[in-house]
């Protein structure tokens, strides 16, 4: 098979639920992933593996059981910018990555007090309690405050609400207080999964800075990156997966799926060209079914 013949399985390594900052719960996201067609998902919410345990169990009652695989979205600080890494094929029974993850839910708290102090010092009030609200026990994230804004009136989307008020040097914004990468991609390698650097086009990096980071991504131990997102040009993806390739690392495929809506689906668009090395292929992908 030549870059050209695309592979038929609907592969989807990068979704959220109710556990994070997506509005589906755990049962609802499974069974969606099996109506639109996916035969591998990924659940990788923020900094979380609660979700799992329910993904699982509502996998084993449909009558054509997903290849449901354990994951999380792992927030660090790499320079000034916020940098995402998946970790999938996980232990989710790890001690290490549960402590590391109680203690990023811990940080995460400590940036939303601080987000809703700043809105409310520019007149916009009460949304820590509202975001917490949204939350409903899970982890926070600047998504629960873009409901918040959303609801009150002072964006249509939340394209609108992160240009406005949670971007960075924007009314909201508080600069991030994650680990660094390199500790996020060990403790995954601790909990027996593989390290992906998420959505690398999404950074909005210029093109020497994203060099620098798939060259410092891989250095630090990183398995493999996203090179086919749901939301992308031809030209984008050509790019990824040169940088891959250069640096030898495999590929990964995601939507990034959060809710019903707007542009993201479950495993639309999520082509697989062939002749790529793909990130389930490799010979540290486990089997924990």
């Amino acid at each position: 098979m030549n870059e050209n013949t695309v592979m038929t399985q609907v592969i989807d390594l990068h979704s959220h639920t109710t556990a994070s900052d997506g509005r589906l719960t755990p049962e609802q996201l499974v069974q969606r992933a099996a109506d639109k067609g996916v035969h591998m998902l990924a659940i990788t919410d923020h900094d979380s593996v609660a979700a799992m345990a329910s993904a699982h169990v509502a996998n084993q009652a449909l009558a054509a059981p997903l290849n449901l695989i354990n994951g999380a979205e792992i927030s660090t600080r790499w320079h000034s910018y916020d940098i995402h890494v998946v970790a999938l094929n996980i232990d989710i029974t790890h001690p290490q990555l549960l402590d590391f993850l109680d203690n990023q839910t811990r940080l995460r708290d400590q940036r939303a007090q601080e987000i809703g102090i700043r809105l409310a010092k520019a007149g916009i009030e009460g949304t820590y309690e509202a975001a917490q609200h949204y939350a409903n026990g899970a982890v926070i994230s600047r998504g629960h405050f873009a409901r918040v804004l959303i609801d009150k009136g002072y964006a249509a989307d939340n394209a609108g609400v992160f240009k406005k008020y949670l971007a960075k040097g924007k009314t909201g914004y508080v600069p991030n207080n994650w680990g660094d990468m390199a500790s996020a991609i060990e403790i995954i390698h601790q909990a027996g999964g593989l390290a992906v650097l998420a959505h690398p086009s999404a950074y909005q990096l210029s093109a020497k800075w994203l060099r620098r980071l798939v060259t410092e991504f891989k250095a630090a131990g990183g398995d493999a990156m996203e090179v086919v997102l749901g939301q992308q040009n031809l030209d984008d993806r050509a790019n990824l997966v040169a940088l891959s390739r250069q640096h030898e690392l495999l590929t990964s495929v995601g939507s990034d799926f959060h809710f019903v809506g707007g542009w993201v689906e479950l495993g639309r668009n999520l082509f697989l060209p062939a002749g790529l090395n793909w990130v389930w292929q490799s010979p540290l992908w486990k089997d924990r079914s």
